[in-house]
């Protein structure tokens, strides 16, 4: 059944239900100024992440920096945040500190910038405090319900302390829309549908929904899940044509795509369809590695969530996840010696946010060097999510996000999983 005939989504309405929605994540009913009232932030038509959020002013002295950029390590150093935004970075001596700024003390500790999880799902305040507490001061959307991705972003542009700054993918691109289809007015007529969203009118539909509700990405799929024991996540649901159809809309608005994908076939399809990111993948091959290199496709691999398959009390998931997981880890490991980009992410959703350092340590386990398991969760993923002047390195003019660890990561990346203090946007918590 064809949907075009239905006028297309309002902005206008959906701008106001997006400011609604922060305001009631943030606990105010602040009002908002015309001039903010663009979803990407700043004043209408502007872009969102070159906007410093509200931060604090902050000092943290006497603790071992960590450039993931180029490795070099800075001992004794001063990192100086003015306004939610690093100032200055160096040693002791070599830093100007202001008078009258609080002070961190970190001494015999270790600082990181702020990780990246690249794949989350973020549907509540308590899960995306949660996210920061554990060191996630940035994150990748991978799709929620209801476009609480959305306001969360918005959460953390007026409150940074308490969600990380986020790149909102609004709803799932899938068949089955389910109640999402109550997501938004627009979305309604899909409803009508005996086959679902599979026709280029109704996926281009979803698409354009998405980027009126201001998504910074989209995402769609090419497999079934694995998470569900019902369903067969080698069977693919998207085809190479419908799945271009996709990426075709999301460029059209300026947008990449990320694409939840295991067999190997559903992998190529989707990366010669275009995809920005491949998610999971548990069994994709060496000619579709080739490809995203060649292409600079990234690849979120979600160890964490596959691991945490073998640990399910339902024994079709944990035979998938002790099945999946030294599958997934072989083509992380091939990935990486190929130069396919890599960002990490949990994949957590419902309530269970997981360290993003949970999954660095898979990446180490699965054959990386620690330095480069730990790019995959700063310069790597901030650069997946176009943040790589913002987030990913503790340099002047980046955001003032910074973790303190008990221990130096280059020898022990499991310290990532348990950090000490979370500095987010100058705010120590």
């Amino acid at each position: 059944m064809c949907v075009a005939a239905t006028p297309p989504p309002s902005n206008k309405l959906t701008r106001r239900g997006i400011l609604a929605g922060a305001a009631a994540l943030a606990g105010t009913a602040a009002a908002v100024t015309p001039a903010s009232a663009d979803p990407r932030g700043g004043p209408a038509g502007g872009r969102g992440e070159d906007r410093a959020p509200r931060g604090g002013n902050l000092v943290v002295e006497g603790g071992t920096v960590l450039d993931p950029a180029t490795g070099e390590v800075i001992e004794d150093a001063v990192v100086v945040i003015k306004n939610g935004v690093v100032g200055a970075v160096g040693a002791r001596g070599s830093v100007v500190t202001p008078q009258g700024v609080t002070v961190l003390d970190a001494h015999g500790r270790w600082l990181l910038p702020g990780l990246v999880d690249a794949h989350i799902h973020l549907s509540t305040a308590a899960e995306a405090r949660d996210a920061v507490r554990q060191g996630a001061t940035s994150a990748r959307s991978g799709s929620t319900n209801f476009y609480q991705d959305i306001a969360v972003r918005e959460l953390a542009r007026h409150a940074p302390a308490l969600a990380p700054r986020v790149k909102a993918a609004g709803i799932f691109v899938t068949p089955d829309l389910g109640d999402t289809v109550l997501a938004d007015p627009d979305l309604t007529p899909l409803a009508r549908l005996n086959d679902g969203v599979r026709s280029a009118e109704a996926l281009r539909r979803v698409v354009a929904v998405n980027l009126a509700r201001g998504a910074d990405v989209i995402k769609t799929r090419v497999n079934e899940r694995a998470g569900l024991p019902e369903q067969d996540p080698l069977a693919q649901v998207y085809s190479h044509e419908q799945l271009s159809e996709v990426v075709a809309a999301a460029r059209r608005g300026g947008k990449g795509v990320l694409c939840h994908s295991y067999s190997e076939k559903g992998c190529h399809d989707a990366v010669t369809a275009g995809i920005r990111s491949l998610e999971h993948g548990a069994f994709v091959g060496e000619r579709t590695l080739y490809e995203m290199r060649r292409r600079a496709t990234y690849f979120t691999p979600t160890l964490t969530a596959i691991a945490g398959l073998a640990e399910s009390p339902d024994p079709v998931l944990a035979e998938r996840g002790r099945t999946y997981l030294p599958v997934l880890e072989r083509a992380v490991l091939a990935a990486h010696e190929l130069g396919v980009p890599i960002a990490a992410g949990t994949d957590s959703s419902g309530g269970k946010i997981r360290p993003i350092g949970r999954e660095v340590e898979l990446m180490r386990a699965a054959g990386l060097p620690a330095l480069d398991a730990i790019r995959t969760a700063t310069t790597g993923a901030a650069r997946l999510l176009g943040l790589e002047r913002t987030a990913g390195r503790l340099a002047r003019g980046f955001a003032g996000d910074v973790i303190v660890l008990d221990g130096d990561p280059l020898a022990d990346v499991t310290v990532l999983k348990r950090p000490i203090r979370v500095v987010r946007a100058g705010i120590a918590l």
